[in-house]
């Protein structure tokens, strides 16, 4: 008899669950308490650190661990605790970012090191912009003065700047430890080789001994693609590029804003519940 417990739900955050600026839609707030006071296990898959994740989710409880820093910290908020933690090679960082403004001089530049803490090397009404909106404190220091444990390099700019960015970054060798992930249209980041959202559900169903075929994401960008491709089943919301949406299994009617999220759980609720 399938139970609504079988599943484990990895949402991402940004665009899919929340907006920046209008936070979680009340209809997601109810829903999920409502799956997961059903048994169901629901956690985020964001780029976001735990500070942010805390902060966004306020008083939503997480039922797993969270893939945070997209994949470069798994973080389980029942115990306040790091499960993994995986970090840049900082030289060749370093030397990306130092070319990187040397061709883009207005771009901003972050990085999130030790348990997500945020440093700003390069500021800008971008940077500024990333803090605010997802409730982060910062330290403004020279990249020198960045501590040890790098998790992930931000550079934020407008969406022009960013595409070319991007494309410059392809042209570009700066090692073979890390690599350029475009998250958002005002977002391009370097994480780790080999560390992804996907990577990182993985790593958690192993850890929790869990099968990978009953997990569910719920995604709405490009960099969903490959933690989507590795679940179970996907789920892209109605606000979410053709191409997020060919590659799911199923598209919301709802969008973002509209409480796309809670419409696909209490979907998912009166299927196992035969409501």
């Amino acid at each position: 008899m399938e139970r609504l417990s079988d599943y484990l739900v990895f949402c991402d955050m940004d665009n899919t669950l929340l907006t920046a600026k209008e936070g979680i839609p009340a209809c997601n707030r109810s829903v999920i308490r409502l799956f997961t006071a059903k048994g169901g296990r629901f956690t985020v898959a964001s780029g976001r650190p735990p500070e942010s994740i805390r902060a966004a989710l306020g008083d939503i409880e997480l039922s797993l661990p969270a893939i945070s820093c997209n994949g470069s910290l798994l973080y389980d908020f029942q115990t306040n605790r790091v499960l993994r933690r995986s970090c840049l090679n900082q030289e060749q960082a370093a030397a990306a970012i130092a070319d990187m403004l040397q061709k883009f001089p207005k771009i901003g530049v972050e990085v999130m090191a030790g348990a997500g803490e945020m440093y700003v090397v390069h500021a800008s009404s971008y940077t500024h912009a990333h803090q605010v909106d997802e409730h982060m404190e910062s330290v403004a220091c020279p990249l020198e003065n960045v501590p040890d444990g790098w998790l992930k390099v931000v550079f934020a700019g407008d969406p022009e700047t960013i595409r070319k960015a991007g494309q410059y970054a392809k042209t570009r060798y700066f090692g073979r430890d890390n690599y350029f992930l475009p998250t958002n249209q005002i977002y391009l980041e370097i994480m780790p080789s080999g560390i992804s959202k996907a990577a990182g559900m993985e790593e958690l169903c192993h850890i929790l001994n869990e099968n990978i075929k009953k997990t569910i994401v719920i995604g709405d960008y490009y960099n969903d693609l490959e933690i989507m491709k590795k679940a179970g089943y996907s789920v892209a919301v109605a606000n979410a590029p053709s191409e997020v949406k060919a590659a799911a299994n199923e598209v919301t009617n709802c969008d973002c804003t509209g409480g796309a999220v809670g419409e696909f759980l209490y979907k998912l609720i009166s299927k196992v519940e035969d409501v």
